[in-house]
């Protein structure tokens, strides 16, 4: 048992897991991270980082028999030839479509930071308040100014370029120099924060160093270029990874062990002490299992494999999962709704042009039942558009040499797009088990997700496309068209919630500083422990748990309540 013996586990190490790995780390505990994929090294395992198109054997696209043999994780949009060895695939590791469900996962070190699409937004206080207030799921145990110092702790390690605003519903942070709209995108942006009062356009929020600082140079980190190539592993460090970031730091306090091809099965509970005292692992090369122990365990496997490895901990005390005496563990799973699309053109500004592919779109924060319920659904959406002229192939006048060369020189017209990101509601049907017959190679039960779309959703998405309309059309766009993708859940990759946090054990697993009520020395700070999913991108929420939970968990290890 000693050769195995740490002072905590971390299960996971993408972005919440590197960062409970730093945090616990720098604050002295020899710390074992645990992840079920193969070792991935900053730079010298991305392979394609610097390749061209032609440079690849199918010139970056997937073959037919691949989109055959793994339907799920070809309709991610980052899924192509050069990223293809960062993602799961649907054959190697299938699990139980109850209603049908996206399921896009990343196994290795690093996880799927090294494939996020890298938005960063802060939580307001309305966010915090809401469920509490509209009773769509239990009220949050922490509020905006609990986590607001945490926020800023990681954004200054972290590096997010932003514009400061001042607005209420969308907090400024610590931000690096903003990128820039381009000519189209800032009429649009003036014409409709203009036209109201509660509405208000702003360049997105992103983790990519736009003028590194000297903490993020010590991090071997440099500017990014604006490739927009980032699913690759950058090479510059430009934008923020486990890999490139909180992983390195950690290690060089020499308190980290990782150890990758480790398939975590369960966490240990020991009826005795009655108290969780270490995580079995099946190793996934071997199938050997082995068993590794400490005083405290950190469960960031991402959302709904962290539900799968609790549900999977059972026990004379704990049948039904660990800390699950209120039955509700992998259940009120939510996540964001990308249906909606709006597509435009722009008449005008044709001897103008754009340099670089820079890396975020155009924002707006929610701006329905914000302060109070107004409208016949619950909460809302946030809206991102962007706006470019067609490169290579615009122009075909059907053939080849000179004059085909000729017309593509020109850039073609502007065109707009149009997204929403859209909140939904935590519901008890939503939600996962474990299947009884079916097992994957590793002797572990496959999960069963049973998520779907509600009435609630679809009246969100109808609202989208009039108000996106009503906002193209005051922007002077013309040739609106709507579009509804129909995706099922889970491609949006924001699942949520399973175990979460809350102020009464009978209805939360985890209490205000992500720690299981019934499990103390075991908190969970991914995906898994939202309460609710807001309208924001989730990862710098993530990270500024994780930041806050270790620095609660240490204390409470000096402290000797957590033994």
């Amino acid at each position: 048992m000693n050769k195995n013996e740490f002072d905590a586990i971390v299960v996971g190490s993408g972005i919440s897991g590197g960062w409970a790995a730093k945090e616990l780390c720098e604050k002295g505990l020899k710390t074992l991270v645990l992840e079920r994929g193969r070792d991935v090294q900053h730079l010298k395992d991305y392979p394609t980082m610097t390749s061209s198109p032609w440079e690849m054997p199918h010139h970056n696209q997937i073959p037919r028999e691949d989109k055959i043999k793994n339907p799920v994780v070809n309709r991610c949009y980052a899924y192509k030839e050069d990223t293809e060895h960062f993602f799961v695939k649907d054959s190697e590791h299938p699990y139980v479509q109850e209603k049908p469900f996206d399921w896009i996962r990343g196994y290795q070190v690093g996880g799927k930071s090294l494939i996020w699409a890298r938005q960063t937004q802060r939580w307001s206080k309305y966010d915090f308040e809401g469920p509490g207030r509209d009773g769509f799921a239990v009220d949050w145990p922490i509020r905006y100014e609990d986590i607001a110092p945490w926020y800023s702790h990681v954004e200054r390690f972290v590096g997010i370029s932003g514009s400061y605003e001042g607005l209420d519903t969308l907090p400024d942070g610590e931000f690096l120099k903003a990128w820039e709209m381009n000519c189209v995108e800032s009429e649009i942006r003036n014409r409709v924060n203009a036209h109201y009062q509660d509405r208000k356009f702003i360049i997105g929020r992103c983790a990519h160093l736009t003028e590194p600082k000297e903490e993020h140079l010590a991090q071997g980190r440099g500017q990014c270029m604006a490739r927009n190539q980032c699913y690759r592993g950058c090479p510059f460090g430009g934008y923020f990874s486990s890999n490139s970031s909180t992983l390195p730091h950690a290690a060089k306090t020499g308190n980290l062990t990782v150890r990758p091809d480790s398939v975590v099965h369960s966490l240990i509970w020991d009826e005795e002490k009655s108290k969780v005292t270490g995580v079995r692992v099946i190793d996934r090369i071997s199938k050997e299992e082995r068993e590794f122990f400490a005083k405290v365990v950190f469960l960031n496997a991402s959302a709904l494999n962290t539900n799968l490895i609790l549900l999977n901990s059972t026990s004379r005390r704990f049948p039904n999962g660990l800390g699950n005496d209120s039955g509700i563990l992998g259940k009120y799973i939510a996540f964001h709704n990308y249906r909606g699309t709006i597509s435009a053109n722009y008449e005008g500004f044709e001897d103008k042009y754009y340099f670089g592919r820079r890396p975020t779109a155009i924002m707006m924060p929610n701006f329905r039942n914000v302060q109070k319920q107004e409208m016949d659904f619950l909460r809302g959406y946030m809206t991102f558009y962007s706006a470019g002229r067609a490169g290579f192939g615009h122009a075909n006048p059907g053939g080849f040499g000179a004059e085909f060369k000729e017309a593509n020189t020109r850039p073609g017209p502007w065109s707009v797009f149009m997204m929403m990101q859209g909140e939904t509601i935590p519901k008890e049907s939503n939600q996962v088990s474990l299947s009884s017959d079916q097992k994957d190679e590793w002797g572990i039960p496959l999960l069963k997700i049973d998520v779907a779309y509600d009435d609630n959703d679809e009246k969100t998405l109808k609202d989208f496309w009039e108000q996106g309309e009503e906002m193209l059309s005051i922007a002077g766009c013309v040739n609106i068209r709507k579009s509804d993708s129909k995706q099922a859940p889970g491609l949006d990759i924001h699942e949520m919630g399973g175990v979460r946090m809350g102020r009464d054990p009978k209805t939360s697993l985890l209490n205000g500083f992500n720690q299981m009520h019934f499990a103390p020395n075991v908190f969970v700070t991914d995906g898994a422990c939202m309460t609710s999913t807001g309208t924001q991108n989730p990862s710098i929420t993530y990270m500024a748990l994780t930041a806050r939970a270790v620095d609660y968990a240490v204390e409470q290890l000096r402290k000797g309540e957590i033994k």
